[in-house]
Protein backbone atom coordinates (compact mmCIF):
# COMPACT_ATOMS: atom_id res chain seq x y z
CA UNK A 1 0.00 0.00 0.00
CA UNK A 2 1.53 3.34 -1.23
CA UNK A 3 1.95 6.35 0.92
CA UNK A 4 -0.77 7.89 -1.31
CA UNK A 5 -3.42 5.59 -0.24
CA UNK A 6 -2.54 5.28 3.19
CA UNK A 7 -3.15 9.22 3.06
CA UNK A 8 -6.54 8.55 1.26
CA UNK A 9 -7.69 6.28 4.06
CA UNK A 10 -6.11 8.02 7.10
CA UNK A 11 -8.58 11.33 5.87
CA UNK A 12 -11.33 9.38 5.29
CA UNK A 13 -11.64 7.89 8.74
CA UNK A 14 -10.91 10.91 10.31
CA UNK A 15 -13.79 12.58 8.70
CA UNK A 16 -15.92 10.08 9.29
CA UNK A 17 -14.63 9.96 12.97
CA UNK A 18 -14.89 13.91 13.05
CA UNK A 19 -18.61 13.70 11.19
CA UNK A 20 -19.51 10.64 14.01
CA UNK A 21 -18.23 13.24 17.23
CA UNK A 22 -20.43 16.58 15.75
CA UNK A 23 -23.86 14.30 16.22
CA UNK A 24 -24.66 15.72 19.63
CA UNK A 25 -26.18 13.22 22.13
CA UNK A 26 -29.67 13.58 23.21
CA UNK A 27 -30.91 15.47 25.82
CA UNK A 28 -31.73 13.89 29.17
CA UNK A 29 -35.29 14.17 30.19
CA UNK A 30 -35.95 17.68 31.56
CA UNK A 31 -35.66 17.98 35.21
CA UNK A 32 -38.28 19.66 37.81
CA UNK A 33 -37.00 22.91 39.63
CA UNK A 34 -36.76 22.44 43.18
CA UNK A 35 -37.34 25.78 44.80
CA UNK A 36 -34.90 25.98 47.75
CA UNK A 37 -36.73 25.54 51.27
CA UNK A 38 -37.79 28.65 52.52
CA UNK A 39 -39.62 30.81 55.35
CA UNK A 40 -42.36 33.33 55.18
CA UNK A 41 -44.00 35.31 57.66
CA UNK A 42 -45.31 38.67 58.22
CA UNK A 43 -44.86 41.55 60.62
CA UNK A 44 -46.95 43.45 62.69
CA UNK A 45 -47.29 46.48 60.72
CA UNK A 46 -48.18 44.07 57.43
CA UNK A 47 -44.47 43.48 55.27
CA UNK A 48 -44.46 39.92 54.49
CA UNK A 49 -41.26 38.70 54.45
CA UNK A 50 -39.30 35.49 52.43
CA UNK A 51 -36.37 34.05 53.21
CA UNK A 52 -34.49 31.82 51.04
CA UNK A 53 -30.87 30.13 51.88
CA UNK A 54 -29.46 29.21 48.77
CA UNK A 55 -26.39 28.53 46.80
CA UNK A 56 -23.15 28.32 48.44
CA UNK A 57 -21.55 31.67 47.07
CA UNK A 58 -20.63 34.05 49.97
CA UNK A 59 -23.55 36.47 48.66
CA UNK A 60 -26.91 37.27 49.22
CA UNK A 61 -29.93 39.54 47.54
CA UNK A 62 -32.05 41.83 49.92
CA UNK A 63 -35.25 43.00 47.46
CA UNK A 64 -37.99 44.32 48.57
CA UNK A 65 -41.15 44.94 46.46
CA UNK A 66 -43.70 47.78 47.08
CA UNK A 67 -46.85 47.43 44.53
CA UNK A 68 -46.85 50.79 43.37
CA UNK A 69 -45.79 51.43 39.61
CA UNK A 70 -46.73 53.83 36.87
CA UNK A 71 -50.12 52.82 36.69
CA UNK A 72 -50.30 54.41 40.00
CA UNK A 73 -49.45 57.86 39.22
CA UNK A 74 -52.49 59.40 38.88
CA UNK A 75 -53.68 61.67 35.53
CA UNK A 76 -51.49 64.40 34.77
CA UNK A 77 -48.44 63.24 37.14
CA UNK A 78 -46.75 60.86 34.18
CA UNK A 79 -42.94 60.14 35.24
CA UNK A 80 -43.28 60.35 38.63
CA UNK A 81 -42.87 57.05 39.70
CA UNK A 82 -39.94 56.71 38.06
CA UNK A 83 -38.40 60.00 39.36
CA UNK A 84 -39.35 58.64 42.77
CA UNK A 85 -37.35 55.81 42.01
CA UNK A 86 -34.28 57.76 40.78
CA UNK A 87 -34.54 59.76 43.84
CA UNK A 88 -34.62 57.31 46.50
CA UNK A 89 -30.94 56.84 45.35
CA UNK A 90 -30.24 60.34 46.45
CA UNK A 91 -29.62 59.42 50.45
CA UNK A 92 -31.41 59.19 53.45
CA UNK A 93 -32.36 61.72 56.25
CA UNK A 94 -28.92 60.75 57.84
CA UNK A 95 -26.59 59.78 54.56
CA UNK A 96 -25.99 62.15 51.86
CA UNK A 97 -26.10 60.54 47.95
CA UNK A 98 -22.31 60.02 48.24
CA UNK A 99 -22.12 57.95 52.18
CA UNK A 100 -25.53 55.53 51.07
CA UNK A 101 -23.25 54.95 47.78
CA UNK A 102 -20.26 54.65 49.84
CA UNK A 103 -22.10 52.39 52.04
CA UNK A 104 -23.57 50.54 49.64
CA UNK A 105 -19.97 49.91 48.21
CA UNK A 106 -18.40 48.75 51.22
CA UNK A 107 -20.66 45.66 51.16
CA UNK A 108 -19.46 44.91 47.59
CA UNK A 109 -22.81 46.39 46.43
CA UNK A 110 -24.81 49.61 44.45
CA UNK A 111 -28.44 50.14 45.34
CA UNK A 112 -30.87 49.43 42.29
CA UNK A 113 -34.43 51.09 42.13
CA UNK A 114 -36.21 49.66 39.36
CA UNK A 115 -40.08 50.87 38.61
CA UNK A 116 -42.40 49.10 36.36
CA UNK A 117 -46.10 49.39 35.41
CA UNK A 118 -47.15 47.47 38.71
CA UNK A 119 -44.28 47.37 41.26
CA UNK A 120 -41.33 49.54 42.34
CA UNK A 121 -38.24 47.21 43.29
CA UNK A 122 -35.30 48.52 45.70
CA UNK A 123 -32.14 45.55 45.89
CA UNK A 124 -28.94 45.47 47.44
CA UNK A 125 -26.87 42.03 45.82
CA UNK A 126 -23.82 42.15 48.81
CA UNK A 127 -21.35 39.51 50.49
CA UNK A 128 -22.58 37.35 53.25
CA UNK A 129 -21.63 39.17 56.22
CA UNK A 130 -23.07 42.29 55.13
CA UNK A 131 -26.72 40.85 54.80
CA UNK A 132 -28.37 42.34 58.18
CA UNK A 133 -26.38 45.79 57.26
CA UNK A 134 -28.03 45.48 53.68
CA UNK A 135 -31.45 45.04 54.97
CA UNK A 136 -31.06 48.30 57.86
CA UNK A 137 -29.24 50.58 54.33
CA UNK A 138 -32.52 49.31 52.32
CA UNK A 139 -35.13 49.84 55.38
CA UNK A 140 -33.54 53.52 55.91
CA UNK A 141 -34.21 54.19 52.22
CA UNK A 142 -37.54 52.96 52.12
CA UNK A 143 -38.37 55.03 55.46
CA UNK A 144 -36.48 57.78 55.61
CA UNK A 145 -35.54 59.30 52.00
CA UNK A 146 -33.76 62.35 51.42
CA UNK A 147 -35.52 63.71 48.29
CA UNK A 148 -33.20 66.35 47.82
CA UNK A 149 -34.94 68.62 45.28
CA UNK A 150 -31.73 70.02 44.23
CA UNK A 151 -32.00 66.68 42.05
CA UNK A 152 -34.63 67.26 40.89
CA UNK A 153 -33.80 69.18 38.04
CA UNK A 154 -31.24 66.91 37.12
CA UNK A 155 -33.12 63.66 37.04
CA UNK A 156 -36.35 65.16 34.87
CA UNK A 157 -34.07 66.49 32.37
CA UNK A 158 -32.50 62.70 32.05
CA UNK A 159 -36.21 61.47 31.89
CA UNK A 160 -37.00 63.86 28.79
CA UNK A 161 -33.85 62.84 27.16
CA UNK A 162 -35.26 59.46 27.99
CA UNK A 163 -38.69 59.97 26.47
CA UNK A 164 -36.89 62.28 23.46
CA UNK A 165 -35.03 59.46 22.33
CA UNK A 166 -37.80 56.81 23.28
CA UNK A 167 -40.47 58.93 21.09
CA UNK A 168 -37.98 58.83 17.96
CA UNK A 169 -37.53 55.09 17.78
CA UNK A 170 -40.33 53.37 15.43
CA UNK A 171 -40.18 50.36 18.06
CA UNK A 172 -41.00 52.59 20.81
CA UNK A 173 -44.04 54.52 18.01
CA UNK A 174 -44.96 51.41 17.59
CA UNK A 175 -45.35 49.83 20.97
CA UNK A 176 -47.06 53.25 22.09
CA UNK A 177 -49.55 53.00 19.15
CA UNK A 178 -50.47 49.11 20.07
CA UNK A 179 -50.70 49.51 23.68
CA UNK A 180 -53.11 52.97 23.26
CA UNK A 181 -55.38 50.80 20.48
CA UNK A 182 -55.76 47.82 22.98
CA UNK A 183 -56.18 49.65 26.56
CA UNK A 184 -57.62 52.98 25.64
CA UNK A 185 -57.68 55.54 28.52
CA UNK A 186 -56.42 52.67 31.33
CA UNK A 187 -52.78 53.42 32.50
CA UNK A 188 -51.26 50.13 30.83
CA UNK A 189 -51.28 52.36 27.61
CA UNK A 190 -48.88 54.50 28.73
CA UNK A 191 -45.23 53.54 26.84
CA UNK A 192 -43.77 57.21 27.98
CA UNK A 193 -45.16 60.37 30.03
CA UNK A 194 -45.77 62.81 28.43
CA UNK A 195 -43.24 65.76 28.34
CA UNK A 196 -44.96 68.72 29.74
CA UNK A 197 -46.31 66.02 32.81
CA UNK A 198 -42.55 65.08 33.17
CA UNK A 199 -41.33 69.11 33.26
CA UNK A 200 -44.66 69.57 35.74
CA UNK A 201 -43.41 66.88 38.46
CA UNK A 202 -42.62 68.71 41.41
CA UNK A 203 -41.21 67.17 44.71
CA UNK A 204 -44.72 67.74 46.13
CA UNK A 205 -45.82 65.25 43.43
CA UNK A 206 -43.19 62.73 44.97
CA UNK A 207 -43.94 63.03 48.61
CA UNK A 208 -47.95 62.61 47.75
CA UNK A 209 -46.52 59.89 45.28
CA UNK A 210 -44.79 58.02 47.90
CA UNK A 211 -47.07 58.41 51.18
CA UNK A 212 -49.74 57.12 49.08
CA UNK A 213 -47.73 54.03 47.47
CA UNK A 214 -45.47 53.14 49.98
CA UNK A 215 -46.81 51.30 53.24
CA UNK A 216 -45.62 47.97 54.36
CA UNK A 217 -48.96 46.27 53.51
CA UNK A 218 -48.09 46.70 49.88
CA UNK A 219 -44.60 45.82 50.20
CA UNK A 220 -42.52 42.47 50.68
CA UNK A 221 -39.16 41.65 51.74
CA UNK A 222 -37.37 39.17 50.11
CA UNK A 223 -33.77 38.10 51.62
CA UNK A 224 -31.74 34.90 48.98
CA UNK A 225 -28.54 33.52 49.43
CA UNK A 226 -25.90 32.77 51.90
CA UNK A 227 -26.61 34.50 55.06
CA UNK A 228 -26.71 34.15 58.75
CA UNK A 229 -30.94 33.49 59.12
CA UNK A 230 -30.82 34.37 63.10
CA UNK A 231 -29.30 37.86 62.39
CA UNK A 232 -30.80 39.05 59.04
CA UNK A 233 -34.18 38.52 60.83
CA UNK A 234 -33.08 39.82 63.89
CA UNK A 235 -31.85 43.52 61.62
CA UNK A 236 -35.87 42.69 59.69
CA UNK A 237 -37.02 42.75 63.13
CA UNK A 238 -35.28 46.05 64.31
CA UNK A 239 -35.62 48.04 61.34
CA UNK A 240 -38.98 47.83 59.36
CA UNK A 241 -41.14 46.73 62.18
CA UNK A 242 -40.56 50.51 62.51
CA UNK A 243 -42.08 51.28 59.45
CA UNK A 244 -45.75 53.02 60.11
CA UNK A 245 -48.98 50.56 59.62
CA UNK A 246 -50.50 54.05 57.49
CA UNK A 247 -51.01 54.51 53.61
CA UNK A 248 -54.19 53.18 51.35
CA UNK A 249 -54.17 49.18 50.65
CA UNK A 250 -53.09 48.20 47.14
CA UNK A 251 -56.04 47.63 44.60
CA UNK A 252 -55.42 46.10 41.57
CA UNK A 253 -57.19 48.57 38.36
CA UNK A 254 -57.75 45.71 35.98
CA UNK A 255 -58.11 46.33 31.84
CA UNK A 256 -60.43 45.79 29.33
CA UNK A 257 -58.52 45.27 26.75
CA UNK A 258 -59.65 45.44 23.05
CA UNK A 259 -59.65 42.50 20.47
CA UNK A 260 -60.36 43.78 17.25
CA UNK A 261 -58.94 44.23 13.78
CA UNK A 262 -57.57 47.49 13.78
CA UNK A 263 -54.67 48.56 11.17
CA UNK A 264 -53.11 51.77 12.25
CA UNK A 265 -50.27 52.71 9.93
CA UNK A 266 -47.72 55.64 11.28
CA UNK A 267 -45.61 57.51 8.41
CA UNK A 268 -41.84 57.31 8.87
CA UNK A 269 -40.46 58.58 5.34
CA UNK A 270 -37.92 57.08 3.81
CA UNK A 271 -37.96 54.70 6.17
CA UNK A 272 -36.17 51.44 5.00
CA UNK A 273 -37.75 49.41 7.30
CA UNK A 274 -41.12 49.30 8.71
CA UNK A 275 -41.65 48.34 11.93
CA UNK A 276 -44.20 45.63 12.89
CA UNK A 277 -46.77 44.97 15.79
CA UNK A 278 -49.42 42.54 15.38
CA UNK A 279 -51.10 41.01 18.41
CA UNK A 280 -54.14 40.95 20.41
CA UNK A 281 -55.08 40.22 24.17
CA UNK A 282 -55.00 36.16 25.45
CA UNK A 283 -55.96 35.08 28.99
CA UNK A 284 -53.79 36.28 32.06
CA UNK A 285 -51.24 34.80 33.98
CA UNK A 286 -53.86 32.70 36.11
CA UNK A 287 -55.56 31.11 33.42
CA UNK A 288 -55.08 27.36 33.28
CA UNK A 289 -54.03 27.81 29.69
CA UNK A 290 -51.28 30.44 30.39
CA UNK A 291 -48.40 28.05 30.10
CA UNK A 292 -49.79 25.68 26.97
CA UNK A 293 -50.33 29.74 25.50
CA UNK A 294 -46.08 29.90 26.52
CA UNK A 295 -45.30 26.59 24.56
CA UNK A 296 -47.51 27.51 21.78
CA UNK A 297 -46.02 31.39 21.72
CA UNK A 298 -42.41 29.32 21.36
CA UNK A 299 -43.34 27.40 18.93
CA UNK A 300 -44.59 29.79 16.69
CA UNK A 301 -42.45 33.00 16.95
CA UNK A 302 -40.86 33.08 20.48
CA UNK A 303 -37.63 30.93 20.08
CA UNK A 304 -35.13 30.97 17.68
CA UNK A 305 -36.23 27.99 16.27
CA UNK A 306 -39.73 28.90 15.87
CA UNK A 307 -41.76 28.45 12.49
CA UNK A 308 -42.61 32.53 12.04
CA UNK A 309 -38.55 32.95 12.62
CA UNK A 310 -37.33 30.01 10.15
CA UNK A 311 -40.12 31.54 7.74
CA UNK A 312 -39.63 35.34 7.29
CA UNK A 313 -35.88 35.32 8.71
CA UNK A 314 -34.02 32.12 7.44
CA UNK A 315 -35.99 30.93 4.38
CA UNK A 316 -37.35 34.33 3.02
CA UNK A 317 -34.55 37.09 4.55
CA UNK A 318 -37.43 39.36 5.11
CA UNK A 319 -36.17 40.45 8.64
CA UNK A 320 -33.48 39.73 10.89
CA UNK A 321 -34.96 39.68 14.39
CA UNK A 322 -38.56 38.57 14.53
CA UNK A 323 -39.95 37.88 17.96
CA UNK A 324 -43.23 36.89 19.35
CA UNK A 325 -43.72 36.99 23.20
CA UNK A 326 -46.86 36.90 25.83
CA UNK A 327 -46.40 40.47 27.46
CA UNK A 328 -47.83 40.24 31.11
CA UNK A 329 -48.83 42.27 33.98
CA UNK A 330 -51.38 42.41 36.90
CA UNK A 331 -53.95 39.65 35.90
CA UNK A 332 -53.24 40.65 32.20
CA UNK A 333 -52.02 39.48 29.23
CA UNK A 334 -51.31 40.00 25.26
CA UNK A 335 -49.56 38.26 22.43
CA UNK A 336 -47.76 40.24 20.07
CA UNK A 337 -45.41 39.39 16.49
CA UNK A 338 -42.61 42.00 16.70
CA UNK A 339 -40.26 42.58 12.94
CA UNK A 340 -38.62 45.36 11.67
CA UNK A 341 -38.97 44.51 8.12
CA UNK A 342 -37.39 45.13 4.73
CA UNK A 343 -39.61 47.68 3.03
CA UNK A 344 -40.39 46.38 0.21
CA UNK A 345 -41.44 42.98 2.42
CA UNK A 346 -44.31 44.62 4.50
CA UNK A 347 -46.68 43.28 3.14
CA UNK A 348 -45.57 39.72 2.17
CA UNK A 349 -44.49 39.74 6.14
CA UNK A 350 -47.88 40.00 7.45
CA UNK A 351 -49.06 37.49 4.64
CA UNK A 352 -46.36 34.97 6.29
CA UNK A 353 -46.83 35.82 9.99
CA UNK A 354 -50.57 35.30 9.55
CA UNK A 355 -50.04 32.25 7.50
CA UNK A 356 -47.91 30.48 9.77
CA UNK A 357 -50.68 31.54 12.33
CA UNK A 358 -53.42 29.17 10.20
CA UNK A 359 -50.83 26.71 9.32
CA UNK A 360 -50.34 25.72 13.20
CA UNK A 361 -54.20 26.22 13.53
CA UNK A 362 -55.13 23.77 11.30
CA UNK A 363 -52.49 20.91 12.02
CA UNK A 364 -50.71 19.91 15.51
CA UNK A 365 -46.93 20.23 15.28
CA UNK A 366 -45.18 16.93 15.04
CA UNK A 367 -43.61 15.44 17.95
CA UNK A 368 -40.03 16.46 17.88
CA UNK A 369 -40.76 19.83 16.91
CA UNK A 370 -42.48 20.17 19.91
CA UNK A 371 -40.50 18.53 22.23
CA UNK A 372 -37.34 20.62 20.89
CA UNK A 373 -39.41 23.73 22.27
CA UNK A 374 -40.56 21.99 25.53
CA UNK A 375 -36.54 21.19 26.50
CA UNK A 376 -35.38 24.80 25.49
CA UNK A 377 -38.64 25.98 27.72
CA UNK A 378 -37.63 23.79 30.32
CA UNK A 379 -33.85 24.84 30.34
CA UNK A 380 -34.23 28.41 30.27
CA UNK A 381 -36.85 28.19 33.52
CA UNK A 382 -34.09 26.45 35.29
CA UNK A 383 -31.28 28.95 34.41
CA UNK A 384 -33.82 31.60 35.02
CA UNK A 385 -33.70 30.20 38.72
CA UNK A 386 -29.95 29.68 39.22
CA UNK A 387 -29.23 32.95 40.91
CA UNK A 388 -30.80 35.08 44.20
CA UNK A 389 -31.61 38.05 42.09
CA UNK A 390 -33.64 35.95 39.13
CA UNK A 391 -35.25 33.22 42.04
CA UNK A 392 -36.08 36.94 43.64
CA UNK A 393 -37.94 38.00 40.57
CA UNK A 394 -39.57 34.59 39.71
CA UNK A 395 -41.29 34.60 43.54
CA UNK A 396 -42.14 38.42 43.23
CA UNK A 397 -44.00 37.15 39.95
CA UNK A 398 -45.31 34.17 41.72
CA UNK A 399 -46.58 35.95 44.75
CA UNK A 400 -47.69 39.37 42.94
CA UNK A 401 -49.74 37.32 40.30
CA UNK A 402 -51.13 34.91 43.26
CA UNK A 403 -50.20 31.95 41.47
CA UNK A 404 -49.31 29.90 44.53
CA UNK A 405 -46.45 27.66 46.12
CA UNK A 406 -46.97 24.70 42.93
CA UNK A 407 -46.15 27.48 40.56
CA UNK A 408 -42.83 27.25 40.14
CA UNK A 409 -42.76 23.61 41.64
CA UNK A 410 -44.62 22.26 38.68
CA UNK A 411 -43.50 24.42 35.75
CA UNK A 412 -41.44 22.03 34.19
CA UNK A 413 -43.77 19.23 33.97
CA UNK A 414 -46.68 21.46 32.77
CA UNK A 415 -44.50 22.20 30.03
CA UNK A 416 -43.75 19.07 29.35
CA UNK A 417 -47.34 17.54 29.30
CA UNK A 418 -48.34 20.49 26.44
CA UNK A 419 -49.65 17.71 23.31
CA UNK A 420 -49.61 18.87 20.08
CA UNK A 421 -53.21 18.66 19.93
CA UNK A 422 -53.07 21.31 22.75
CA UNK A 423 -50.70 23.50 20.15
CA UNK A 424 -53.12 23.15 18.28
CA UNK A 425 -56.34 24.08 20.69
CA UNK A 426 -54.31 27.19 21.85
CA UNK A 427 -53.93 28.72 18.52
CA UNK A 428 -57.46 28.24 17.37
CA UNK A 429 -58.98 29.19 20.39
CA UNK A 430 -56.86 32.86 20.93
CA UNK A 431 -54.39 33.13 18.38
CA UNK A 432 -57.03 34.46 15.64
CA UNK A 433 -55.68 36.66 12.49
CA UNK A 434 -58.93 38.35 12.26
CA UNK A 435 -59.37 39.84 15.46
CA UNK A 436 -55.53 41.40 15.72
CA UNK A 437 -54.24 44.68 15.95
CA UNK A 438 -51.44 45.90 13.03
CA UNK A 439 -49.52 48.15 13.54
CA UNK A 440 -46.98 49.35 11.15
CA UNK A 441 -44.62 52.44 11.52
CA UNK A 442 -42.49 52.65 7.60
CA UNK A 443 -42.82 54.65 5.08
CA UNK A 444 -46.47 55.37 3.51
CA UNK A 445 -45.54 56.02 0.02
CA UNK A 446 -44.01 52.47 -0.14
CA UNK A 447 -46.17 50.13 1.71
CA UNK A 448 -49.84 51.32 1.34
CA UNK A 449 -50.73 49.31 -1.56
CA UNK A 450 -49.33 46.39 0.33
CA UNK A 451 -51.61 46.92 3.29
CA UNK A 452 -55.01 47.02 1.03
CA UNK A 453 -55.64 43.50 2.06
CA UNK A 454 -55.47 44.66 5.48
CA UNK A 455 -56.87 47.85 5.70
CA UNK A 456 -60.11 48.45 7.99
CA UNK A 457 -61.24 51.64 6.01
Amino acid sequence: MNKKTIATLILAVSTTALAQKQIPPEGAPAKAFNVPAHESYTLPNGLKVTLVPYGIIPKVTVSLTVNGGSINEGSNHGGVASVTGDLLKEGTATLTPEQLADEAARMGSTLDVNVTDDQTTAQLDVLSEFGPDAVRLLSDVLQHPRLPESELPRLKNDMLRQVALGSSRPQVIALMHFRKILYGDHPYSVVLPAEAEVKAITLSDVKTYLSGNFNPERSHLYVAGKFDTAAVKKSIADTFSKWPKSGTPWKADLPTPKSSRVLDVTDRPGAPQSTLIIGLPVPPPTSPDAIPLLVTNALLGGSFNSRITANIREQKGYTYSPNSQISRRYHDAYWAETADVTTQFTGPSIKEIFGEIDRLKTGPPAGPELKGIQNYLSGLFIIQNSSRGALITQLQYVDFQGLGEDYLKTYVSKVNAVSPADVQKMTGDYLKPDQMTIVVVGDKSKITDQLTPWSTQ
